[in-house]
């Protein structure tokens, strides 16, 4: 799996939020609570499991209004010296796979969407998962990042977990089970080390 790298930067309007030590620990602990990456040439990298399309037990973000896509959050972490940057990209709905959603997990109405983020360290050396990451919807569910993935789904996908050090990124695109008669609210960022959480709104299609 190839991650195109690109520094955070330009235009990119930035707001930062300085967190506990436990931040960035629990954000490292959570990577390797993580299943393991598909290994190379394996289709399917996990056990399915049924998309989940109810409340989430992660908090519900109200630290501000949310962020527009490319808005950058900065964590810093005074104890470790780490500095982590993390933001949205862009959504796409209706993604095309040989196997599809409803394949996948039995349902109906079910489609692929995908989640493109970016994560940076700017000082240090830390952490990355995929698996903060959900999707919110007006009637309130949530939905969390697929349990499988394909060889055919959009590339570069973001790994479940990398280390990441100091002037380094990692871009990509996470998969997810939604469905197909309704887009997502927000995208919320749900580190438990960060009560308030984080959210970017996704724009209307």
């Amino acid at each position: 799996m190839m991650l195109t790298i690109r520094t955070i930067g330009g235009s990119m309007r930035t707001r930062t939020t300085v967190a506990t030590a436990a931040l960035l620990l629990t954000t490292l602990n959570a990577c390797q609570s993580g299943s393991e990456e598909p290994a190379a040439g394996d289709d399917k990298a996990r056990k399915p499991k049924a998309p989940a399309a109810t409340s989430s037990p992660a908090p519900s973000p109200t630290e501000d209004e949310p962020r527009d896509f490319d808005e950058v959050l900065t964590f810093n972490d005074p104890v470790g010296e780490v500095t982590l940057k993390v933001t949205v990209l862009g959504y796409e709905q209706g993604i095309k796979a040989a196997t599809s959603a409803d394949q996948e997990f039995s349902t109906t109405g079910y489609e692929w969407a995908a989640l493109e983020i970016k994560a940076c360290v700017t000082k240090g050396t830390g952490g990355t998962t995929r698996y903060p990451w959900v999707l919110a919807y007006a009637d309130g569910a949530r939905i969390e990042p697929s349990s499988v993935t394909y060889g055919d789904f959009p590339k570069p996908e973001y790994p479940y977990e990398a280390t990441v050090k100091a002037g380094d990124c990692v871009r990509g695109k996470t998969v997810f089970a939604v469905p197909g008669d309704q887009r997502p609210e927000r995208v919320l960022y749900t580190p438990e080390a960060l009560p308030e959480g984080a959210e970017w709104k996704v724009p209307k299609a």
